[in-house]
């Protein structure tokens, strides 16, 4: 899965979840540890209606230094974006969603 951050051509209003190039931007939801594997961090990033998600794996130690920070938005690819099928769930994401978007920019590290 391929990352990259805003670069400056997105949308100006955030709650437009396409950007120039038809890539969906989505906003960092969760972020937790994996049961699995150890020294694995889970980041689940959403759409603002919540509907549809991104999710990517990191190993614990790329999160040291400045080379791999974990940004407040992507825009992502749509073939790369799965479904939320619970209803919870998707409130959950679309309020942090929201929450996200309404305090950083994409291009923010958090």
């Amino acid at each position: 899965m391929n990352e990259k951050d805003d670069g400056g051509h997105g949308t100006d209003d955030v709650r437009d979840d396409t950007s120039e190039n038809d890539d969906v931007r989505v906003w960092l939801v969760e972020r937790t540890y994996s049961d699995d594997e150890q020294n694995l961090i889970i980041l689940v990033y959403a759409t603002s209606d919540g509907r549809r998600y991104f999710r990517k794996e990191r190993a614990l130690p790329s999160f040291t230094g400045s080379a791999r920070q974990t940004f407040a938005g992507l825009d992502v690819s749509p073939d790369q974006l799965g479904t939320v099928a619970d209803e919870e769930t998707r409130e959950r994401y679309a309020t942090e969603a929201d929450r996200i978007a309404s305090e950083h920019d994409p291009s923010d590290p958090i």
